[in-house]
C-alpha cells in the first residue's frame, strides 16, 4: 500500500451537539477550507508529496479540494471516501438518540447500521476496496471524515468495541500511514 496521508475536513457549519454522517452534507465556511488546503500544500511540499487529492462528494472535504484544484493539484472524487451514513441518526441531536439505540450498536458495534444507515463493516469494505487502487503514486493525500479515518486506524485491532473506538481527530489535524514496506505501525506527522 501506499503511504497514506489523511486531513481530516475543517469545521462543518452547524455540526454542533449533532450526528453528523454521509446523510448530511453541511457546508464549509471557505476560508476554514482554504486554510486547511493552504496547510496541506505547504505540508506536501515539505515532505515531497504528489500534488493529488482525493475527497469524498461532502462539501466539508471537497471544498478544501476545490481550493487545491485552483492551486494547480489534481483532485479526485470518489463516494467510498464519505463518512459513514448515520440512516435515520444523521442530521439529529445526538441527545435525541435514545440509549436503547445507541446500546443495539455497542453490542453489535462492527455489524449494527446505527440509525437503520450503513455498519462500521460495511464502511470498511468500501474503505478496503479503495485502499487496494493505490495507483502508482508513491503517496496517497485525502481529506476525510473522522468515522472513515478512525475505521483506518482501528482496521487491524482484533477485538475492537465502542469502548475502545479511539477519539476523533481534531478538524483539520493529519494522520499518516506510512507505506507497507516502510512499517508495520503508523505513525502521526506534525498535525498542527
Amino acid at each position: 500500500m501506499a503511504e497514506l496521508w489523511i486531513w481530516r475536513h475543517p469545521r462543518p457549519d452547524g455540526a454542533a451537539g449533532r450526528c453528523i454522517g454521509a446523510g448530511s452534507d453541511l457546508p464549509v465556511d471557505p476560508r476554514r477550507a482554504k486554510r486547511l488546503a493552504h496547510r496541506i500544500r505547504q505540508q506536501a511540499r515539505r515532505a515531497g508529496l504528489p500534488r493529488v487529492i482525493a475527497t469524498s462528494p461532502l462539501r466539508r472535504g471537497a471544498a478544501v479540494g476545490r481550493w487545491l484544484r485552483r492551486w494547480g493539484w489534481r483532485h479526485g472524487v470518489d463516494a467510498r471516501l464519505a463518512e459513514l451514513h448515520f440512516g435515520a441518526w444523521d442530521g439529529q441531536p445526538w441527545s435525541a438518540i435514545s440509549r436503547e439505540a445507541f446500546a443495539a450498536w455497542e453490542a453489535d458495534f462492527l455489524g449494527h447500521a446505527p440509525g437503520g444507515g450503513e455498519s462500521l463493516a460495511a464502511l470498511r469494505q468500501r474503505q478496503a476496496e479503495w485502499l487496494d487502487e493505490a495507483g502508482d503514486l508513491p503517496a496517497r493525500l485525502v481529506v476525510g471524515h473522522a468515522g472513515w479515518i478512525n475505521a483506518l486506524r482501528t482496521r487491524h485491532h482484533p477485538q475492537l468495541t465502542a469502548a475502545n473506538w479511539p477519539r476523533p481527530l481534531r478538524y483539520g489535524q493529519c494522520w499518516r500511514e506510512p507505506a507497507a514496506s516502510d512499517a508495520l505501525n503508523p505513525t502521526p506527522p506534525d498535525a498542527r
